[in-house]
């Protein structure tokens, strides 16, 4: 069992950036790949960003990539999303989730999530 709670989340101007971070707390930590999420109003959630148990591979969704960073710190039991160039297109709830060895992008493939973090750019 993985208990998740994210922070960070908040109003900024386009261009500019936030932080976003996932506090898991539970056992295996490390053996779980980990992955970001989002959901606007009135949209299905979607894919933004995964990495690996062991931090080496990771996969972004297009819309984000070159922007946001995804990392982990297996020892501390976070991951991060570093958000830069934030547009007002990324506005949306923010999730973290916890997932097999398998996870990737695919939602389905995730067995927690935390509650969401609210990000509002505006133009």
């Amino acid at each position: 069992q993985v208990q998740l709670v994210e922070s960070g989340g908040g109003l900024v101007q386009a261009g500019g950036s936030l932080r976003l971070a996932c506090a898991a707390s539970g056992r295996d930590f490390s053996n779980y790949a980990m992955g970001w999420f989002r959901q606007a109003p009135g949209k299905e959630r979607e894919f933004v960003a995964a990495i690996k148990f062991s931090g080496d591979r990771t996969n972004y969704a297009d819309s984000v990539k070159g922007r946001f960073t995804i990392s982990r710190d297996n020892i501390r039991k976070t991951v991060d999303l570093q958000m830069n160039g934030l547009k007002p297109e990324d506005t949306a709830v923010y999730y973290c989730a916890a997932g097999t060895s398998y996870s990737w992008r695919a939602s389905e493939d995730y067995y927690y999530w935390g509650q969401g973090t609210q990000v509002t750019v505006s133009s």
